[in-house]
Order: structure tokens, then C-alpha cells, then sequence
């Protein structure tokens, strides 16, 4: 069984790979979703991934139906102690914006949903620039000096932002963030590499990716003249038009032949091994597309292949 990691200098110990909840409730119903789940405990996971909004944007749904259903598993399959349940807070269609009073009765609502009287990682989805940094870190120290929260992280977030953040923690004594959720693959390095990584590094924060495999892109299942029956096919079909997408594509197709590995597996790895990461995140619709995710933690790459695919992305 794959060993656990710590969360940067957290409390938390994880699986190198976080499995994404997006899909419960969206193109994964709740039986399918528990199957995942369930596959994904089997091999040793316990780090899973979601948000108030999952999956708000879809037909009838009016976002907490992933925590919904992550919630009903745990409370099925009796392990909530051996999860480490990540959500986030502030934009839900209910709960937009960080305000003190959002930050709190969000939190309060994804409690009820998960079924649970903690939650382990709560990050602020998107940073609100209309609230001060003080306001936001006071909210969400009340909510771990209250027990509900055990620590916080930020998602989409300025590198200003973050280190604003930082300092008032540090100053006041406060709550501090432990982890960040920055999107960032071999195809998007652009809005993690430079400042905001550097203020990452620099407050010995843990990285934990989101879009790790570009919407599906870097399974390799997307290829010229290829379609492929996806709600997100528009999305990771795009990467196909740059010349950075054919470039990484090859480089990823020649690195899994020398490891008879899946290419979602190389993607993930190569990810796994960049500086400040500690688990990428990706999502699973079903059973069968769980093994290539979760045998990154397996999976070492070579210097001269992590450079191959660096220069290749670049």
C-alpha cells in the first residue's frame, strides 16, 4: 500500500493523489460515484477533493450534491476518520464572496452536506478582492479555533494576495494557510510558475493541482481528427491548436513506452514531481479510469525524463 505524505507543514497526512468530486453528482451518479470511491480506498486513497458550487452548474442541480454524496459514502462505509476531506468555500450560488458572514455559514452548510463535524482542508475557492485579507484569515481562524475547520488553504488566488494573507496570519497570531490549489498542468504552467509559487516555496506552503490533466487532454485521448464524447471535449480539445499541445503529447508518448505506462500517468507524475507539489488532484467518471491516476504513486521518473517533458511544455 502506497505510503501517505505529509501536507507541506500541516497536520495532514495524504495520498500522492487527490481524487477530484467534481464528477459526483454531474456525470457520475451516486452509485457510480460510490464505486469510485470505494476503488479509490481500496488502493490506499484517502485524500478527496470538492467544493460547495459541485456541481451547481449543471441542469437541476443547485450546487453541495458532490459533498452531498461524498458525505453519504463516508457515513455508509463508517471511515470518516480515515479521510481527509478537502472543500471550498465562496462560490456556491448561495454563498458567493468571503465575507466573515459567507466564509461562516458556508462552512457551517458543506458540514451538514458532508455529514460531519469537521471538515480537514477548507480552502476559499476563488479570492474576493472586495474583502479585506484581515477579514477573510479572521473568518476562517474563528472556524478552526472552533474545531470545524483544521486547516485552511487558498485557491485562485494573487500572489499579493497570498503573501497579504501570510503576513497578517503571522502577525496576529492567526490561523495561517497550509496549502494552495493553483490550476497547473504540462500544458498551463503559466499561472503557477513565477511570483506565485515562489511565495508558495518561500511560506513552505503544499501544492495541491487542480486540472492536472487539462480537462483530459493529457490522457492522450485527444489526438487530431480523434473525437471524443466528452462534456469536456471543447476544453481539452483546444490544446490540440498550439504547438506546445503536439509537442508535450510526443514527449508524454515516449516517456510511457520506456515505462509501459499510461500517459495520464506520466502527466501526473511529472506534475507530482515539481517543486511545492504534494498530490495533484484528478477526477475519475468511472472505475475503469481510476488505475492510470492512481498508479502515479508508483510511478518515478527519471532527471532526464522530468527534463524531457519540462523542455517540451516550456
Amino acid at each position: 500500500m502506497t505510503s501517505l505524505r505529509p501536507l507541506g507543514s500541516s497536520s495532514l497526512q495524504v495520498f500522492p493523489l487527490a481524487l477530484g468530486g467534481n464528477v459526483f453528482g454531474w456525470t457520475a451518479d451516486e452509485d457510480q460515484s460510490f464505486a469510485v470511491l470505494d476503488a479509490y480506498a481500496a488502493v490506499g486513497g484517502n485524500f478527496i477533493d470538492t467544493a460547495d458550487a459541485y456541481s451547481s452548474w449543471a441542469p437541476g442541480n443547485e450546487g453541495g450534491e458532490s459533498e452531498t454524496i461524498i458525505g453519504r459514502w463516508m457515513a455508509a462505509r463508517a471511515n470518516r476518520d480515515d479521510i481527509v476531506v478537502a472543500t471550498k468555500a465562496g462560490a456556491h450560488p448561495a454563498y458567493e464572496g468571503l465575507s466573515a458572514a459567507t466564509v461562516k455559514a458556508a462552512a457551517e452548510a458543506s458540514l451538514r452536506r458532508l455529514g460531519t463535524d469537521h471538515i480537514d482542508l477548507f480552502y476559499t475557492h476563488f479570492d474576493d478582492e472586495s474583502v479585506p485579507v484581515e477579514e477573510i484569515v479572521t473568518a476562517l481562524d474563528h472556524l478552526v479555533k472552533a474545531g470545524t475547520v483544521r486547516e485552511i488553504a487558498a485557491s485562485n488566488i494573487s500572489p499579493a494576495r497570498l503573501r497579504a494573507s501570510l503576513d497578517f496570519s503571522e502577525r496576529e497570531g492567526l490561523a495561517r494557510y497550509t496549502a494552495l490549489q493553483p490550476r497547473y498542468n504540462l500544458v498551463s504552467r503559466d499561472t503557477y510558475e513565477g511570483a506565485l509559487l515562489d511565495t508558495a516555496a518561500g511560506a513552505g506552503l503544499a501544492a495541491v493541482p487542480y486540472s492536472g490533466l487539462a480537462s483530459g487532454f493529457l490522457t492522450g485521448k485527444y489526438r487530431p481528427g480523434t473525437e471524443v464524447d466528452s462534456v469536456r471535449a471543447g476544453s481539452a480539445g483546444r490544446h490540440l491548436e498550439s504547438e506546445r499541445g503536439g509537442t508535450v503529447l510526443a514527449a508524454l508518448d515516449k516517456v510511457a513506452r520506456e515505462h509501459d505506462a499510461e500517459i495520464a500517468t506520466v502527466a501526473l507524475a511529472w506534475l507530482a514531481a515539481r517543486p511545492t507539489v504534494a498530490a495533484p488532484i484528478a477526477s475519475a467518471r468511472t472505475v475503469g479510469q481510476l488505475p492510470a491516476l492512481v498508479a502515479l504513486a508508483d510511478l518515478r521518473l527519471t532527471e532526464e525524463q522530468l527534463a524531457e517533458l519540462t523542455d517540451a511544455s516550456a
